[in-house]
């Protein structure tokens, strides 16, 4: 079960595990472990995957600790790294496939693993999803499965939340068009930053 953490006891564990109290970090671990999987796991859509990536985020965010200043918030810092990490992972793993493709045209079976997280995913949301670019289905993650306020994403993508509110109008009509839906996408938008208009 995930802690709840007050950010005043976050930060004294910062703090601590900066003057040399490593062991301190479990407990940030254990804090900002389940969060970071889903989200990975919503962006990879493979279980070995997002747990890979939880566990080289969470060694690259120890390892600059002394980067992370505690006047901004230490969980859009570290969805921050979360977010540079998955993209680089998405887009090597793009790269990497295209060349494969000129090598080894045929298709690959999947595995059993790929073949069960395949099943937990609706098709058609899934395909969506892949046709999206990384940048797109990390915000859309963020904002429809991890239900960040715009604010919150604005301080994770270093984008004002604004903008934010029409990139994601765009994102779901795109999303609508590859489901081949007419009515508006199932999530709600009602935590809209001031004087935005849709």
């Amino acid at each position: 079960m995930q802690p709840t953490l007050h950010t005043d006891e976050l930060e004294i564990w910062i703090d601590a595990v900066r003057q040399g109290e490593t062991e301190k970090y479990e407990l940030i671990v254990r804090a900002f472990q389940q969060p970071i999987f889903r989200y990975c796991y919503r962006l990879f859509a493979n279980r070995q995957d997002a747990e890979d990536a939880v566990q080289d985020i969470l060694v690259k965010a120890f390892q600059s600790l002394d980067q992370y200043r505690s006047t901004g918030s230490f969980q859009a810092w570290l969805y921050r790294i979360a977010y540079r990490h998955c993209l680089n992972v998405l887009r090597r793993r793009r790269i990497h496939r295209q060349v494969m493709r000129i090598f080894r045209p045929e298709t690959v079976a999947a595995s059993p693993e790929q073949e069960l997280d395949d099943r937990l995913y609706h098709p058609s949301l899934a395909k969506a999803l892949s046709e999206l670019t990384p940048e797109e289905r990390s915000l859309l993650v963020l904002r429809a499965f991890e239900e960040k306020s715009f604010a919150e994403i604005g301080a994770i993508l270093q984008t004002s939340p604004n903008a934010l509110v029409k990139r994601l109008q765009r994102i779901k009509k795109k999303v609508q068009k590859s489901m081949n839906i007419k009515e508006d996408m199932p999530w709600k938008d009602s935590k809209l930053p001031m004087n935005t208009k849709i």
